[in-house]
């Protein structure tokens, strides 16, 4: 009886926790499903944006767009370019290629593609 009262704290506690914080392969691994879901979405400027901020939607897109990022300002470098540009062709490809009923943002407004 002491057990079952100690394993039911346990999980009272472990579900009155935020949830962990995410790593970049977790962003990574649940980028698709959020960009299907419709809380993530492709900007011209190289960056995924928040179109509905639910599930660790911000975490997701604050550590892919960080590691873009990095991988934006090392392409500039390699190539003696500026970052802006590189974020503007970035920006067009994903835009480009991202499927239909997903988000993206034209104009400065969500639409779905």
């Amino acid at each position: 009886m002491r057990t079952f009262f100690a394993t039911a704290a346990l999980a009272a506690s472990l579900l009155a926790t935020p949830a962990w914080a995410l790593d970049l392969n977790g962003a990574m691994g649940s980028l698709p499903q959020a960009k299907a879901a419709g809380l993530l979405g492709e900007q011209p400027n190289g960056y995924l944006g928040v179109v509905n901020n639910q599930n660790n939607a911000a975490e997701i897109a604050r550590l892919i767009n960080q590691a873009r990022k990095s991988e934006y300002q090392r392409l500039a470098r390699d190539n003696n370019l500026q970052l802006p540009d590189v974020e503007t062709m970035a920006g067009k490809k994903a835009i480009e290629k991202t499927p239909g009923g997903q988000y993206i943002l034209v104009n400065g407004r969500w639409m779905t593609k």
